[in-house]
């Protein structure tokens, strides 16, 4: 391939967060807890979501397709973060921080596609609750899935497409504790604008996009809930409320970041460190520690198995 005889680079150097030792300690004991809650806590609902016959309906199989994304993007750069707290020399292999950009722009573009089939089946199941049965079923769950998927790969390999054969002669450092996009493009030995732009068009106007569609279809499901004086309606505004926060916190930094993604602050490490390692551990706090059906689900596999121990 031509970066093999062009480039120079054949590993980058992350900065990480701090030089201070202490707080590289301190972020390793805080960014170890979070990153091990996340991981068991998204486990846990795709456990009780397969056990539980009373959680077998669409929108857990797409909230249970959604813990395993956040669950791939907990581990696609925090655990080497977590050792890197401890190395003085942080460095990643071209190869390396090539993935990294492929499994981020795979894990992200998917999440997005996820969460706005999970926008339809809400819109359809409380806007249409009569047709609920004929529209949405198990075939259409699967290619929503399969869908989100094949545009989170997609969009990764476009962006590698035109990185990997960029010529990277010096310097290698990269200023974040993973290689991100932006970051690795501006080491390139060229003019880059070209690719700036196509990044800004590509991916920041997809986020907004998706972001703005999901935004007006919950806008137009709240109204329609609010103006229902049905018994069910406060469960279903409960259930907006926890997807459009998790919506605005997932797109919010992504947003920021394709706004100004070539000039960034001192403060853009710690909203690197919120997306990929904070991100993750939205889908068991809000969506599912504030369902009923899920708690009653938790309550029961624990008494199934204290009984079990103590039998």
């Amino acid at each position: 391939m031509a970066h093999i005889n062009e480039s120079i680079v054949s590993l980058f150097v992350l900065l990480g967060l701090s030089n201070s030792w202490e707080l590289q300690l301190f972020f390793f004991a805080i960014f170890s807890i979070i990153c091990v809650t996340s991981v068991l806590g998204n486990v846990l609902i795709l456990v009780i979501i397969f056990f539980d016959s009373h959680l077998n309906s669409l929108m857990y199989f797409l909230l249970s397709n959604l813990s395993f994304i956040d669950i791939c993007q907990s581990n696609f750069a925090t655990p080497k973060m977590l050792v890197d707290f401890f190395v003085e020399h942080k460095t990643i292999s071209f190869e390396g921080c090539m993935a990294q950009i492929f499994l981020l722009h795979s894990f992200v573009g998917s999440e997005m596609m996820l969460l706005m089939a999970m926008a339809y089946d809400r819109f359809i199941a409380i806007c249409k609750p009569l047709h609920y049965s004929t529209i949405m079923n198990q075939k259409l769950c699967i290619i929503f899935v399969t869908i989100s998927w094949a545009v989170g790969i997609l969009n990764s390999v476009s962006h590698l497409a035109f990185i990997v054969d960029l010529p990277f002669c010096g310097p290698n450092k990269v200023d974040s504790f993973f290689c991100d996009l932006p970051l690795v493009i501006k080491l390139a030995c060229m003019v880059t604008i070209g690719l700036e732009i196509m990044t800004l068009t590509n991916s920041g106007l997809i986020s907004l996009s998706c972001f703005l569609v999901l935004i007006i279809s919950y806008t137009v499901i709240f109204v329609m809930v609010r103006h229902q004086s049905s018994a069910g309606s406060s469960k279903a505004l409960s259930t907006l409320s926890a997807h459009i926060k998790v919506v605005i916190l997932f797109f919010g930094p992504c947003i920021y970041f394709y706004i100004w993604p070539f000039s960034r602050l001192s403060v853009d490490k710690f909203l690197s460190v919120f997306y990929t390692v904070c991100i993750p551990l939205l889908n068991p706090i809000i969506y599912s520690l504030r369902n009923e059906d899920v708690k009653s689900a938790i309550r029961k596999l624990r008494n199934h198995h204290v009984n079990s121990w103590r039998n």
